[in-house]
């Protein structure tokens, strides 16, 4: 058997997959399908970070600043609208509607940019959340399965259904475990990369509003 191979084999013992998801009763469908959630929001957002850190050039956002400190705001802009950095296009934006309010424009361009990051975030610690809870509810039907066939009083009869609802107990809270165990690690990255996006764009804000504050007294906007 194929399964035997595996290093986890010795937790199945002579039982596949199969059979362990039949032992955890109803319970395991809601879970199965929690998992299904939590591994597909996973990899979304991984190739969402993959393809933000492709996308990134700082270089020309230093480039895109550099320009706002000679005043050639239109030079920034240039430069600014050839990249797909995210930080990139939040200056674009926040130069190009400068004569309404900078500050809003840099706001709403951020505030869009960053959503991005959190996307999928709340599902994700839902399932996180939910899976140890399912596993708790398939301890306690299954113990109370086991309780049942106690309550027969012929415990040798019933030596079956208290075996099964032991199992089932032990299968769904090791599956309501495992489940938020593997969701947790890519979770806390994921907001690790959520909040350096944040530190990201409050630096460029902070750079832009320096060098912004440093102009006033020099020359004019040029464009």
């Amino acid at each position: 058997m194929i399964i035997q191979s595996l290093p986890f084999a010795f937790l199945l013992g002579d039982a596949t997959p199969m059979d362990l998801f039949i032992m955890g009763k109803e319970i395991m469908w809601p879970m199965i399908l929690l998992s299904f959630v939590l591994i597909t929001v996973v990899v979304e957002r991984l190739l969402f970070i993959i393809r933000e850190n492709a996308s990134r050039e700082p270089e020309v956002v230093e480039k895109m600043l550099e320009a706002v400190e000679r005043r050639d705001v239109e030079g920034a802009l240039a430069i600014g609208r050839k990249s797909k950095d995210f930080i990139a296009k939040i200056l674009v934006y926040s130069l190009s509607n400068r004569q309404y309010s900078l500050s809003n424009a840099f706001i709403r361009a951020s505030g869009q940019e960053l959503a991005r990051f959190s996307q999928g975030m709340a599902t994700l610690d839902t399932c996180i959340t939910a899976a140890p809870l399912l596993g708790l509810l398939g301890t306690v039907t299954g113990m109370m399965r086991t309780f049942g066939a106690l309550g027969g009083g012929d415990i040798g009869a019933a030596a079956g259904q208290i075996t099964g609802g032991v199992a089932e107990a032990l299968i769904a809270t090791a599956f309501g475990l495992a489940c938020a165990i593997v969701g947790l690690f890519p979770y806390n990255y994921l907001n690790a990369r959520a909040e350096q996006a944040k530190q990201d764009v409050a630096d460029v804000s902070h750079a832009l509003e320096i060098l912004l504050k440093k102009g006033e007294t020099t020359v004019p906007f040029n464009g």
